[in-house]
């Protein structure tokens, strides 16, 4: 098998959709030798910052010495983004000889049973993971948590970054009811960890960590004032990921006594931590400065927009917004709109795209005095943008991906592994 062929069988698992339930993937890892029995992991949700929360808490360990796994979703560009060791994503050949080796397994299932794509690339990191050694396992969860493939480890802790609405039709419409689906992650008796600060939210976190006799820790602004963040200036912009970094700290620190970390190898970590696609500024030669983020939901829009008042203040950008329609974009154009001079409104490569038509009226608005205008593709508004001396891409990890690629900012060659990222769930 290359792998060519492995990325087209899993693209063909999208036909079995997003099951939510851990019966399939439990029998999937028995079957494939219980890995997950030989690991360890901190185990990650939350509505955002997840990512940027598991980038800090793998930096820090890699610094310290450890053998560090890094599983996340979505992909920017490469499929191989998901599964990294120390930062290094997996090689190619050794996605194909996964993939074969996992697919015989798959034939234990009845075909209303059939293992779906998140599920099998669940097995399949946990299976290379602990063929590699690792030491640690850094493990975001999917989608929710309680339901989530990623549910089937015990880890050593539990973190959940915050609670803001977001896939509801699956998680549920309330703030409460989302952060009983994120605390689904807790294990007894196993530290939890959370910046969650929505009273709502916060008291279904803590009651459950309660109910399982999880030591609780809760993560407040108040934090990111404490040593060493206090003086140190983190690669990753934005008052939110000092957040971020104060929750892999408190993690790091319930986490001593098993898995040390000296004050230098953590100040170490988090001066070097990378996470693209989240406020990332970019140079490319022949045009102004671009500025990329994964705005994915209306609170990171919300983030977004006050990034651009703390780190370039009085700049007003052009923005080239694209978004998919199962978010609310009606209000992430009104909290981005307005910080804008002109708004270009695309198409997300994806059949869940927004329409651009309906975000350039919620654009105008929310600002009726930017200029305004639609583009049949982000290539053409990234032209349109060459000449502005500060644009702002977002609205869609999809769409960053994408604008990465054109721009040239990624050594993975253009691929077409971004429709990988493509779910339907089912009930």
């Amino acid at each position: 098998m290359t792998y060519a062929d492995a990325i087209q069988f899993l693209y063909g698992l999208r036909l079995f959709g997003a099951r939510f339930g851990l019966e399939d993937t439990l029998k999937l890892a028995a079957l494939a030798g219980q890995p997950q029995a030989r690991l360890r992991f901190i185990h990650v949700a939350g509505t955002n910052g997840k990512g940027s929360t598991c980038a800090f808490l793998e930096s820090i360990y890699r610094h310290a010495g450890v053998r560090v796994g890094l599983y996340t979703s979505p992909h920017l560009v490469s499929f191989t983004e998901r599964l990294q060791i120390n930062r290094q994503p997996i090689p190619a050949a050794e996605v194909a000889r996964l993939v074969s080796e996992i697919q015989p397994l798959l034939k234990e299932f009845p075909a209303d049973a059939h293992p779906t794509f998140f599920e099998v690339v669940t097995v399949l990191a946990l299976v290379w993971f602990a063929e590699q050694g690792c030491e640690l396992v850094i493990w975001e969860t999917g989608l929710g948590g309680r339901l989530d493939a990623t549910n089937i480890v015990t880890p050593l802790a539990s973190v959940i970054t915050n609670i803001e609405p977001d896939h509801q039709r699956w998680l549920g419409e309330t703030l409460d009811r989302i952060a009983f689906e994120k605390a689904g992650i807790l294990k007894p008796g196993v530290p939890a960890i959370t910046g969650a600060s929505v009273p709502e939210a916060l008291a279904v976190i803590e009651e459950t960590a309660r109910a399982r006799q999880s030591p609780f820790h809760r993560v407040t602004p108040e934090h990111t004032q404490h040593p060493p963040l206090d003086t140190l200036r983190l690669p990753l912009l934005g008052w939110h990921q000092r957040l971020n970094a104060a929750v892999a700290l408190a993690t790091v620190r319930v986490l001593q006594a098993h898995v040390p970390v000296s004050p230098a190898s953590l100040r170490a970590g988090l001066l070097d931590v990378r996470w693209a696609g989240r406020l990332q500024r970019v140079e490319v030669p022949g045009r102004g400065s671009v500025l990329l983020d994964g705005a994915h939901n209306a609170g990171g829009a919300a983030v977004l927009r006050a990034a651009l008042a703390e780190h370039f203040p009085g700049i007003r950008p052009a923005l080239v917004l694209g978004i998919m329609q199962d978010k609310d974009w009606d209000l992430m154009c009104g909290l981005l709109a307005p910080v804008a001079s002109r708004i270009l409104c695309v198409p997300v490569s994806s059949e869940r795209t927004a329409a651009p038509a309906d975000l350039l009226t919620a654009c105008h608005r929310a600002n009726p005095a930017a200029t305004a205008m639609l583009c049949p593709s982000l290539a053409e508004a990234l032209e349109q943008t060459a000449t502005e001396p500060f644009t702002v891409v977002a609205g869609s990890l999809y769409l960053i991906g994408e604008a990465m690629e054109l721009l040239h900012v990624t050594a993975v060659p253009p691929t077409d592994e971004k429709r990988l990222n493509e779910w339907g769930a089912k009930r």
